[in-house]
């Protein structure tokens, strides 16, 4: 099943102010809860109304709290990870309080935490981008310090430990098999989950000059959504890897920038938070509503988040 490949004036902005809007989180409604930097949540009416939930400023271990991904928990709260200084995964109740819940696993900090997702059974998946401080360290394919860490009856317990900048993860429609974004890999790869962790790792798609993977998610047909950032593209893959690329907002010379900082080892910040002459913000994750039929991208750098009409089903 062949997606159309959309201009840029099929996406609309939703929402209006948002700080590093980097995950998005779908209600039933058509409302979304997104993350935002410095104070914890911010939440978007059907019609573009913000609501922003958190302290202000939020400091999380002594630092800004920097929300990266976001995951509803069924009291109404959200684990949030926390991919600045102070790391961990923070919950935001519903109130607006926010207080750690994990730190550490096995005595290992979760320095960088950059996604958290909990599947129907409340098991947590969270990945940890890398444990050096401070992060942009990493930004490189030569290290591969990235985690991936589930909590579920049993506690928290690495799953593995040597990503290449672990970003999103989701699970197959059947929960037999995990996919994690390893961005300086310019990868994703896939892992057979079973009870006794991850096994049988490979690459299930790779990507060339300008895309750095970031958020990935399921639609229902089973194809795997995939937003890059630097190049803002957004990329639709087939069950057996084929891609085909859906929307594309990319300045080559802004791109020769950055790869020519990543060849010669001083890739940084400023990297990730320019934006060349793209419009898009560097669009990091994809949501759909509850229906399929509307996608919703987050960014690093937008004040609002992208929607778009898909022509799918119901997602994932």
């Amino acid at each position: 099943m062949t997606q159309p490949r959309l201009s840029l004036d099929a996406l609309h902005p939703l929402g209006h102010g948002l700080a590093r809007p980097e995950s998005v989180h779908v209600y039933a409604d058509g409302s979304l809860a997104v993350s935002h930097r410095g104070r914890g949540i911010s939440m978007i009416s059907a019609e573009g109304e913000v609501r922003t939930l958190g302290p202000s400023p939020a400091m999380a271990g002594g630092s800004e709290l920097i929300p990266n991904g976001i995951a509803l928990q069924a009291d109404g709260s959200f684990l949030i990870a926390n991919i600045g200084e102070g790391g961990g995964i923070w919950r935001l109740s519903a109130q607006g309080e926010l207080t750690p819940y994990l730190m550490e696993v096995d005595g290992v900090a979760l320095a960088a935490a950059n996604f958290v997702m909990t599947d129907a059974q409340g098991r947590h998946f969270i990945t940890v981008s890398t444990l050096s401080l401070p992060r942009f360290n990493a930004y490189s394919d030569k290290v591969r310090d990235g985690m991936i860490v589930m909590v579920d009856a049993k506690g928290p317990r690495i799953l593995a430990d040597d990503i290449c900048f672990a970003n999103e993860c989701r699970l197959t429609a059947d929960g037999r098999g995990l996919l994690v974004t390893e961005t300086f890999a310019r990868a994703v790869t896939r892992f057979d989950l079973g009870d006794q962790g991850l096994s049988n790792r490979r690459v299930f798609a790779s990507f060339g000059q300008g895309d750095f993977p970031d958020g990935i998610r399921f639609d229902a047909a089973g194809y795997l959504w995939v937003t890059c950032i630097v190049s803002n593209r957004l990329w639709r893959i087939a069950p057996d890897g084929q891609k085909e690329l859906v929307i594309e907002d990319c300045d080559p010379e802004w791109v020769q920038t950055v790869e020519s900082a990543l060849a010669a080892g001083h890739m940084g910040r400023e990297h990730f938070y320019g934006t060349g002459k793209s419009s898009l913000g560097n669009i990091a994750s994809i949501a759909f509503s509850h229906d399929g039929h509307i996608g919703y991208l987050g960014s690093l750098c937008g004040t609002s988040i992208l929607t778009f009409a898909t022509g799918q089903g119901a997602a994932q």
